[in-house]
C-alpha cells in the first residue's frame, strides 16, 4: 500500500487522507455446540455407530458464501430467483415527479447505450445478474466505467477510501468524512499486484443491505441465514448417511461373551461390520450367539419427521431471501393452501412490492453516478417485459382507465389539457390551469360579455335593412315562380 495516499493527493489535489478497507473480516467458524469430558470433545447427542462429522464451515467473505451457496440448493435457488428476476429490467429516462410540465414521463437518449452494452457480446441483463449476485453474496457490487464501457468488479478486491480532516485514523464514521474514491487490485490487496485508483464519479457502488456497523458498506443477506444453510447441509448429509448405512437405524450390540481378548472383540466387530453395514447389505438379516442382542438406538427419517425438519430450515432461507416459498418452490411452498390462486398471487404481489420495485428504484440511482444524465430526467426502470409482473396488467389497465376518467372530467371542467395531463400523470392537482372557460352545460357567468354586445348589434343592422331586403327577396321568388 505504499504510496497509495499519496497518489489518491495527487489525483485530488488535496491533503492528507486516510484509507479504510472494504474487505469483508472472516468471522469465527460456526460449530455445532459441543462439550468435553475428561480431555474428550464430544457432540450434544449420543455417540452412535454412525460416524461423526463437524458442520461445514463458511466464512463470511466472497468465497465463502460461494461456497456455501453451492452446498445449499435452497440458499441457491433464491439467489437465482433474485438474479434471473432483476436481469429481465431495462432502463429509461424519466422525468422527476416534481417535474412541472411533464412528470414521470419516459423517454430515451443514446446515453442508455451503454447500458444496453455495458461491454462486447454484453446485455443490459447481464450486467444487472452480475450485480445482484455480487450483491447478494457479499453485500455490495461495484462498476466501473471507463472508454465507454462498463466493468464489474470483483467485490473483495476493491478498498474504499474514505478522507477526514478532524480524525484522520477514523476517517469513515467521522463528521466530516467524505468519500475520496476506490483502489482496485486485480487478485486482492496481498497478491502484489499494481493497485489503480479509482475516483468517486468513475465507479457505481451498490450497497441494496447497508452494514450498520461498516460506513458505505453493504451486508449479504447470507450473512444472516449461515445458520440455516449449515443446517440444511447437516440435514442433506444426515439423510446421505442413512442410505449410505443400508438405510437401517443405528443398532447396539449387547451381550458378547466377556471372555473374548480385545483381538478377538475386534475381529467380531469387523465381521459384523462388513455383513451388515453399506447399501449392499441392507435388510439383511442378523445372526447372533446365544445372549447377544441387538437394540435399535436413535430413528429412521420418517420417525424424525425429517421432511418437516428440512422443510422448516428452507422456509427460514425463504424469508431471509425475501423470495416467498411459493415461488421459490420448495416443499413448504408447494403444499396446502400455499398454491391456491389467491395466496399464490399474494406472494407475488408481495415479492414484487416489497423487494423487486425498490430493488430496481435503488439499483437505477446507483448507475445512474456514472451516466450522462439529460437535464430534468433521472434514470429508472422499464418492467413490461417481466414475465412476473404481467398479471399486473390489468390492475395497470384499470388504474389508467382512472386516470383517462379523470382527465376528461377535469377537461370538460375548462382546465388546460396539458395541465391536467401533468397532473394526474404527477399526482399533483397544484399543477392544474384553468382556461377561464366553463362547460358547455353551465350558464355563462355574465350576460354583458363582448361576445354578445356584437351579436346584438348584428341583430339591429340586420333589422335596420330589413325593409330593403324582402323586396329583392320577393322579386326572386316571383322569378323563380315564373
Amino acid at each position: 500500500m505504499a504510496g497509495l495516499l499519496e497518489r489518491i493527493n495527487s489525483e485530488l489535489g488535496r491533503g492528507e487522507v486516510e484509507r479504510r478497507y472494504s474487505i469483508d473480516t472472516w468471522i469465527q467458524d460456526y460449530l455445532l455446540p459441543s462439550f468435553a469430558f475428561q480431555g474428550t470433545q464430544y457432540p450434544y447427542g449420543l455417540n452412535t455407530s454412525w460416524s461423526y462429522s463437524k458442520v461445514q464451515e463458511f466464512s463470511s467473505s466472497l468465497p465463502g458464501h460461494a461456497a456455501a451457496l453451492r452446498r445449499s440448493p435452497p440458499a441457491f435457488a433464491a439467489q437465482m430467483v433474485r438474479a434471473l428476476t432483476l436481469s429481465q429490467a431495462r432502463f429509461t429516462w424519466r422525468n422527476p415527479p416534481s417535474h412541472t410540465r411533464t412528470p414521470r414521463r419516459k423517454f430515451g437518449t443514446p446515453a442508455l447505450a451503454v447500458l444496453e452494452r455495458p461491454w462486447p457480446n454484453g446485455t443490459t441483463g447481464e450486467l444487472v445478474s452480475r450485480m445482484e449476485w455480487h450483491a447478494g453474496l457479499a453485500g455490495n457490487a461495484y462498476v466501473y466505467r471507463g472508454q465507454d464501457r462498463l466493468r464489474v468488479l470483483r467485490p473483495d478486491w476493491v478498498v474504499v477510501v474514505y478522507g477526514s480532516e478532524l480524525q484522520p485514523d477514523e476517517a469513515a464514521h467521522a463528521l466530516d468524512a467524505e468519500l475520496l474514491g476506490y483502489v482496485y487490485v486485480n487478485g486482492g490487496l496481498q497478491s502484489g499486484n499494481p493497485m489503480h485508483v479509482l475516483l468517486p464519479d468513475e465507479v457505481a457502488h451498490w450497497s441494496p443491505i447497508p452494514d450498520p456497523e461498516a460506513a458505505g458498506l453493504g451486508m449479504s443477506w447470507i450473512t444472516p441465514a449461515l445458520r440455516e444453510i449449515q443446517g440444511d447441509m447437516a440435514a442433506t448429509e444426515h439423510k446421505l448417511k442413512f442410505f449410505e448405512h443400508g438405510a437401517t437405524p443405528n443398532l447396539v450390540v449387547t451381550g458378547l461373551p466377556a471372555s473374548l481378548t480385545p483381538q478377538q472383540f475386534e475381529e467380531l466387530v469387523d465381521k459384523i461390520e462388513r455383513r451388515h453395514t453399506g447399501l449392499g447389505n441392507a435388510y439383511r438379516t442378523m445372526y447372533l450367539t446365544a445372549g447377544a442382542d441387538a437394540t435399535v438406538v436413535g430413528a429412521d427419517l420418517k420417525q424424525l419427521d425429517f421432511k418437516a425438519t428440512q422443510g422448516a430450515g428452507e422456509t427460514r432461507i425463504a424469508f431471509l431471501s425475501r423470495v416467498p416459498a411459493p415461488l421459490l418452490g420448495i416443499s413448504e411452498g408447494l403444499a396446502g393452501s400455499s398454491l391456491n390462486a389467491g395466496n399464490f398471487g399474494q406472494a407475488r404481489r408481495s415479492f414484487a412490492d416489497t423487494w423487486v420495485f425498490p430493488t430496481l428504484q435503488d439499483l437505477a440511482s446507483c448507475l445512474q453516478t456514472i451516466l450522462d444524465v439529460p437535464d430534468g430526467g433521472e434514470l429508472w426502470y422499464d418492467v413490461a417485459d417481466m414475465p412476473l409482473l404481467h398479471e399486473d396488467a390489468k390492475d395497470a389497465a384499470d388504474i389508467e382507465q382512472v386516470k383517462a376518467n379523470t382527465i376528461r372530467q377535469l377537461v370538460d371542467g375548462g382546465f388546460e389539457p396539458a395541465s391536467v395531463v401533468a397532473a394526474v400523470t404527477g399526482q399533483d392537482m397544484n399543477l392544474l390551469k384553468h382556461t377561464g372557460k366553463l362547460s358547455v352545460q353551465l350558464q355563462a357567468p355574465t350576460s354583458d360579455e363582448p361576445a354578445d354586445d356584437e351579436d346584438d348589434q348584428g341583430q339591429d343592422e340586420d333589422q335596420d335593412s330589413g325593409g330593403d331586403a324582402a323586396p329583392d327577396n320577393e322579386d326572386e321568388a316571383d322569378g323563380n315562380s315564373a
